[in-house]
C-alpha cells in the first residue's frame, strides 16, 4: 500500500527520539500481512538488530483475552455481566453487592487501582533498584492483592465515573476461575490461543523467562540501564502477563472482531463504550479511538516495566495494526508513537 511507505521512517523516529532502544510494526489486511518492518537493536550489549516476528510482552491487552473469556461465558448463560460481582466471588469485594461484573470489565467499578501503590509499582531510584534486585522475582497473590488494593477507598461510587484500574481484571480472572474451575491461563489457552493457532502466545503464571525470538526491555537507573527482560509476570496476573507476536495479536483482532469468538450480542456489549477522554473511550476491555481522518478504530495499549505495545484495527476485523517498542530514557512514549501509530492505521 502506498500509503505504507513511510513506515520505516516512523519506526526509527520513534527510536531516534530517545523513548525507546527498539520498536516493530505489522499491517494486516483481509488477513495478509502487507507491511512490517522494525528498527533499533534488541540488545544493548550485542548490538543485534531487531526482528519485526519476535515476542514481547503485552501488558494490558492481556485484559482484552480476559474480557473475551468473560463474554464467552456470559454467552454460555454462566455469568450474567450486570449481575453483582458478590454473586460470584463472595466476601472478595467490600460492597461486591453494588458492583457489577460489566464495571469490571469497563473500569467504572470506582475500585482502588494496586499499581497506584508504590510496595507493588515504584517509581523511586531506591524502590527500582530494589525491584530489580528482589521483586521482579516475587510471586504474587491475585486474591491478596485485591484484598489490599479493596482496603483503600475507592475512587467513587460503582458506576459513576471511569477510572482504569488493573484490579477489576484481577477480579476478572478470579471469576473465570471460580465459574470454570480452571486459571484464566488456562481458559485463554483452551479457548483463544490454541483454537487461532497463535503459537507465540502465551499467557505466564509466574515463569519470569521470555522465550524464543525476542528484543530486550531496560530499566534505566541512576546507575545506568539494566536488563529487565526476565521478570515474574503474576502481580500483572489477568491484568497484563501476556506474550504474543504482532502476528499473532493481528489474527486474535481480526478473529475476535470478525465474531470468530463471541457471539452477536455479547460483541455488541464488548463494544459499548464509557467516555474516557477527547478522542478514546473503553468498551469491555476494547478501547475505542476516534482518530480525525482515519474514522474509528478498536484495540489496547499495553505497559509493562520497560515495554509499550498497541493493537488496534477497524471495527470489522478486516485491517489490523500492531506496534511495540522497548521503553528507554524519559521521554512520553505515547506522544512518539503517535506518528507510527496514525501512519501505520490511516495508510
Amino acid at each position: 500500500m502506498e500509503g505504507l511507505q513511510g513506515l520505516q521512517g516512523e519506526l526509527q523516529a520513534v527510536v531516534d527520539s530517545g523513548a525507546v532502544t527498539w520498536d516493530l510494526a505489522r499491517v494486516v489486511a483481509d488477513g495478509r500481512t502487507v507491511w512490517k518492518g522494525a528498527a533499533g537493536v534488541s540488545d544493548l550489549s550485542g548490538r543485534r538488530p531487531v526482528d519485526p516476528d519476535g515476542r514481547f510482552r503485552i501488558g494490558s491487552i492481556t485484559k482484552t483475552f480476559t474480557a473475551t473469556v468473560v463474554l464467552q461465558l456470559v454467552g454460555e448463560g454462566r455469568i450474567r455481566l450486570d449481575a453483582p460481582v458478590e454473586a460470584y466471588l463472595p466476601g472478595a469485594v467490600p460492597n461486591g453487592s453494588g458492583i457489577s461484573v460489566r464495571q469490571l470489565l469497563n473500569h467504572t467499578s470506582g475500585l482502588f487501582n494496586y499499581n497506584d501503590l508504590p510496595e507493588y509499582v515504584p517509581v523511586d531510584q531506591a524502590g527500582l533498584a530494589e525491584w530489580v534486585r528482589v521483586g521482579r522475582w516475587r510471586t504474587f497473590s491475585a486474591p491478596a492483592i485485591v484484598a489490599d488494593a479493596t482496603s483503600h477507598a475507592p475512587y467513587f461510587a460503582p458506576g459513576q465515573d471511569f477510572h482504569y484500574s488493573n484490579t477489576n481484571y484481577l477480579l476478572a480472572g478470579m471469576l473465570i476461575e471460580r465459574i470454570t474451575g480452571r486459571s484464566w491461563n488456562e481458559e485463554v489457552e483452551c479457548r483463544i490461543i490454541r483454537p487461532l493457532g497463535l503459537r507465540d502466545t502465551s499467557m505466564p503464571t509466574t515463569s519470569p523467562l521470555l522465550t524464543g525470538l525476542h528484543a530486550h526491555q531496560y530499566l534505566v537507573l541512576a546507575s545506568g540501564p539494566v536488563d529487565a527482560t526476565l521478570m515474574n509476570p503474576s502481580l500483572a496476573g489477568a491484568a497484563g502477563a501476556g506474550i504474543s507476536t504482532a502476528a499473532d495479536l493481528a489474527r486474535f483482532q481480526s478473529a475476535l472482531l470478525g465474531g470468530g469468538l463471541l457471539r452477536p450480542a455479547e460483541l455488541a456489549e464488548m463494544k459499548r463504550t464509557v467516555d474516557v477522554h477527547f478522542g478514546v473511550a473503553y468498551g469491555l476491555g476494547l478501547m475505542r479511538f476516534d482518530v480525525v481522518g482515519c474514522g474509528e478504530l478498536r484495540g489496547h495499549l499495553g505497559g509493562i516495566r520497560g515495554n509499550v505495545s498497541y493493537f488496534f484495527g477497524d471495527p470489522a476485523g478486516r485491517r489490523q495494526v500492531v506496534t511495540a517498542g522497548g521503553l528507554y530514557g524519559q521521554v512520553d512514549s505515547s506522544e512518539v508513537f503517535t506518528g507510527l501509530n496514525r501512519a501505520a492505521a490511516c495508510g
